[in-house]
């Protein structure tokens, strides 16, 4: 006895097409994000270090660029990176603000700002950054104290420190005769670059030889380029405009 089957109608054919449109759409745009903030783009909170103050603030969320270096094991997702050196590699600028894999303990993910590149001499003498001989001009800004989040109270004054490349940022400095403000000179070698910390008396970076030291190209991981949002305490006492207990004006900020 031959079977009755049912043959589904224009209808329901048309139906299941626009479900299934709907749904190729949705994963269409789900991976496509997903691919791109995996090998393009990634998102990475500050916290709990303060290295990057005055720049970047303990619960800064920052985007960070993930091809403008090219890519390395420690920058490519899902383990995909078994090999060494780096993939359409370039070196980053002097003061670029980047990530990278600790060079002392790779699965510790640090962010400073670069300032010395293969073949610099580098150091500094009472505070001051001296690049291949020429001390780096600074210009004081503004003094304050905040409240750090150990709960001490820190007075600091922030000046703005400019670059050969014609670059300039902010620095805090607690006092020039901290333990890192008079150091011999870094030669830094190739395929290393020299990092620091915004905030010179509080930042364990470069300057640390048996510490941090000199960062080998390949761990970068890529350039931070803006603060997304921020969770940033706005009682510590710093002039940062916040409304409903957000730093409203660290959102969507670019990174310099």
């Amino acid at each position: 006895m031959a079977e009755n089957i049912t043959q589904p109608d224009a209808q329901e054919l048309s139906y299941v097409k626009k479900v299934w449109s709907f749904v190729k759409e949705i994963l269409v745009v789900a991976i496509t994000v997903f691919t791109v903030h995996s090998f393009a783009y990634a998102q990475y909170e500050i916290w709990p270090s303060e290295s990057m103050v005055p720049t970047l603030e303990v619960g800064d969320r920052i985007v960070v660029n993930k091809f403008a270096y090219g890519y390395s094991r420690y920058s490519l997702p899902f383990g995909l990176g078994n090999f060494d050196g780096r993939i359409m590699g370039e070196l980053p600028a002097r003061g670029d603000v980047v990530v990278f894999a600790d060079p002392k303990d790779p699965k510790r993910t640090l962010i400073k700002r670069i300032m010395g590149l293969p073949g610099d001499r580098l150091q500094l003498v009472r505070g001051r950054l001296v690049i291949n001989g020429k001390i780096l001009p600074r210009a004081h800004e503004k003094s304050y104290s905040y409240r750090a989040p150990k709960g001490d109270m820190v007075s600091v004054r922030e000046f703005r420190e400019d670059i050969p490349e014609g670059r300039s940022y902010h620095i805090a400095e607690r006092t020039d005769f901290g333990y890192l403000d008079n150091t011999a000179e870094y030669i830094i070698p190739e395929g290393h670059v020299f990092a620091m910390g915004d905030n010179r008396d509080n930042s364990a970076d470069s300057r640390l030889l048996s510490g941090v030291g000199y960062v080998p190209v390949e761990n970068i991981i890529g350039r931070a380029e803006a603060i997304a949002i921020s969770f940033y305490s706005c009682e510590d006492g710093k002039a940062i405009t916040c409304k409903y207990g957000l730093p409203l004006s660290r959102f969507f900020s670019k990174i310099n």
